[in-house]
């Protein structure tokens, strides 16, 4: 299989079809230029970033822990209004290791006095957003608007944190600016969430993620150089991160039907129509790559492995055993073909096992994750979709090494036409 575009051309293709980035304050900072050494983008097996790490690790770091933040402020937020005390406790565990965990890559990035300032802001900012949900949740409106004005202060707090950590690289009211994009997408899914308009609170979720996922390089950006933030800009740079924040979108849409399986045939299907566009936007990445006709194949063979997992959660749903080994035996053969496409398309540089076994285990996790659910093991739930969540970064990380190595030279072959997003005919069993 030829692959049929430069790399520069498939970067503006895949960028075109997701979300535009907001980041602002371009510019040089005061990290040091010896960290810019390698390429490849990892964290130690503890999740904690090397104090030594490149601006690409940097910035790979910052965009996987603030994408993984939005959703859970959202999936907070809606146990506050769905009142599950146990589900709400889970989620609050997780965004406090995020917090811990952002903390620590500011520390790297800038230094602890501005880790230390973030954390603060930080953790006021997300109790705040709990307030919010409460308050939405209980019909207290004085209490919603203390906390919505407590909300807003807050992005003029971040805002004068980033210009100051920044050394006035990035402006504090453009840092506001952003900031109040943010919080306002996490209150208006809230309230749609809360009016049962699910279509519309999991729209605004999704486009919370790609706000949040991209400022990721704003905040690795503005604490480097001019010089190694414009590599950050570079194209296989640009192509990971999108790569990077589709598949974890995937990830995590997947979780949100999943769980919307149990709560009714409405939300599902904004679930689903979520899952669907994700899939829509990676066949379109697919096409820039290898044109349409691989991009339709693409979108059929990602559409069954989405399909497979949608069936094996409502086989869980319904009690069905016979209906869960039907649907993890067709798991393991979509995954099988989702590998040999993959090798095709890089002409084999990546063997097919190594990518069965990295499909597999995505599977395993989603498969682990809706079995806990449905136990109301909701801790156990919420540690394996993050422990998934972080292993499809990776396997994005992968898949762009092997891109990289087999790009041809070539103008892009067109977009692709690609049909629904593989979730549209598979509803829970109720």
């Amino acid at each position: 299989m030829r692959v049929r575009a430069g790399l520069t051309a498939l970067v503006t293709v895949v960028l075109a079809t997701a979300v535009a980035c907001t980041s602002s304050g371009q510019g040089g900072g005061s990290r040091s230029s010896g960290a810019t050494t390698t390429t490849v983008h990892h964290v130690a097996s503890s999740g904690v970033l090397a104090p030594d790490a490149s601006p690409k690790q940097v910035r790979a770091r910052f965009e996987q822990l603030l994408g993984q933040h939005a959703l859970l402020a959202v999936r907070l937020a809606r146990g506050e209004v769905a009142k599950a005390s146990d589900f709400t406790q889970a989620a609050e565990t997780s965004m406090a290791a995020n917090t811990d965990a952002l903390r620590q890559v500011v520390g790297v990035a800038y230094d602890d006095g501005s880790a230390d300032r973030f954390k603060q802001l930080w953790q006021g900012y997300t109790t705040e957003l709990s307030a919010y949900a409460t308050g939405v949740a209980t019909q207290n409106t004085a209490g919603r608007e203390e906390a919505r004005a407590a909300l807003l202060d807050y992005c003029a707090d971040w805002g004068s944190w980033l210009a100051k950590a920044s050394d006035g690289r990035v402006e504090a009211a453009d840092a506001q600016r952003t900031a109040q994009v943010r919080v306002e997408q996490l209150m208006q899914q809230v309230d749609a969430y809360a009016a049962r308009d699910y279509g519309q609170a999991y729209k605004i979720e999704r486009e919370a993620y790609q706000g949040a996922f991209t400022a990721g390089t704003t905040l690795a950006k503005a604490s480097v150089t001019r010089k190694e933030a414009a590599g950050l800009d570079a194209a296989p740079e640009q192509l990971r991160s999108a790569f990077a924040m589709l598949l974890g979108e995937h990830m995590e849409l997947i979780v949100d039907a999943q769980r919307a399986t149990f709560a009714g045939s409405t939300e599902f299907k904004a679930a689903a129509a979520q899952v669907n566009a994700n899939t829509t936007t990676l066949a379109k990445a697919m096409g820039g790559i290898v044109g349409p006709q691989k991009a339709a194949e693409f979108q059929t063979a990602w559409a069954n492995h989405v399909e497979g997992l949608l069936a094996y959660t409502a086989a869980v749903a319904s009690k069905d055993e016979a209906g869960k080994t039907v649907a993890k035996e067709n798991l393991d053969a979509f995954a099988e073909r989702l590998a040999l496409y993959f090798s095709e398309i890089v002409r084999n540089v990546l063997a097919t096992d190594p990518l069965t076994d990295a499909i597999t285990a995505h599977d395993a996790h989603l498969i682990n994750q809706v079995d806990a659910y449905a136990a109301k093991d909701y801790r156990r739930a919420q540690q394996v979709q993050d422990e998934g969540y972080q292993q499809m970064v990776g396997v994005a990380n992968v898949l762009v090494d092997a891109i990289q190595k087999t790009m041809q030279a070539q103008q892009p072959a067109g977009g692709s036409k690609t049909g629904g997003g593989g979730a549209a005919h598979v509803h829970p069993s109720r």
